[in-house]
C-alpha cells in the first residue's frame, strides 16, 4: 500500500495543494482501534472477548483501557476496566487500512458510503462501525456479541479537504452529497 501511495497519490497531491516539498503532502500517519465496554462493569467476560476481537482484526494486542472517574449513576469505579483500544502504525496500519476500505466497508450492509462529515477540523477521520462481524478474519460461530467499535485514522494533513482528498485518493468510499 505505501508504494502505491507514494507513486499514484503523492504527485496529485502535490499538484492540488500547490506543494512547494514532497514533505508537505498529507499521509496516514496511525489508524486507532477502539471498542467501548459498558457492560464490562457487570460482564468481566465480555472484556476477554473484545480483546480477542480487536487482536484478531489488528494483528496487534490491544491495551485495556479504564475509568478515570467514578460515576455512581453507571455503578462504575475509577480503576475499572471499560474498553480496550489499540493503535496501529507503519506497515500494520497501511495493511489495516487496505483491508478495511477494499474488503471490510463493501461487508456493510445497505452500505452507501461514508460520512463525509466526520473530520475534526485537524484533518482526522473518525468512523463508527455497529459490528465487527465486517471483518473476515473473525469467525461468526465464535463471537458472543455484536460489538459496535470506533476507527480513527489519524492523518499529517492540517485541513479537513487535505485529508479528505488524501483519503479519497487512498480509496475510501465517501458517500455522495445528496
Amino acid at each position: 500500500m505505501k508504494a502505491i501511495y507514494k507513486s499514484d497519490v503523492l504527485p496529485v497531491l502535490m499538484q492540488e495543494f500547490s506543494y512547494a516539498n514532497v514533505m508537505q503532502a498529507p499521509t496516514l500517519h496511525k489508524i486507532n482501534l477502539n471498542i467501548g465496554l459498558g457492560e464490562a462493569v457487570s460482564e468481566v467476560k465480555s472484556l476477554d472477548a473484545a480483546v480477542g476481537d480487536i487482536a484478531t482484526i489488528s494483528g496487534q494486542r490491544p491495551v485495556i483501557t479504564r475509568a478515570k472517574k467514578s460515576i455512581s449513576n453507571f455503578k462504575l469505579r475509577e480503576g475499572m476496566p471499560i474498553g480496550v483500544t489499540v493503535t496501529l502504525r507503519n506497515d500494520r496500519m497501511w495493511e489495516f487500512f487496505d483491508r478495511m476500505v477494499n474488503a471490510a466497508l463493501p461487508r456493510v450492509r445497505d452500505f452507501q458510503g461514508i460520512s463525509p462529515n466526520s473530520f475534526d477540523g485537524r484533518g482526522n477521520y473518525s468512523l463508527g462501525l455497529r459490528e465487527q462481524l465486517i471483518f473476515a478474519e473473525l469467525d461468526f460461530d465464535k463471537i458472543d456479541k455484536i460489538r459496535g467499535m470506533q476507527i480513527t485514522i489519524g492523518t499529517t494533513a492540517n485541513t479537513d479537504e487535505e485529508a479528505k482528498r488524501l483519503l479519497q485518493l487512498l480509496g475510501m468510499p465517501f458517500a455522495e452529497r445528496g
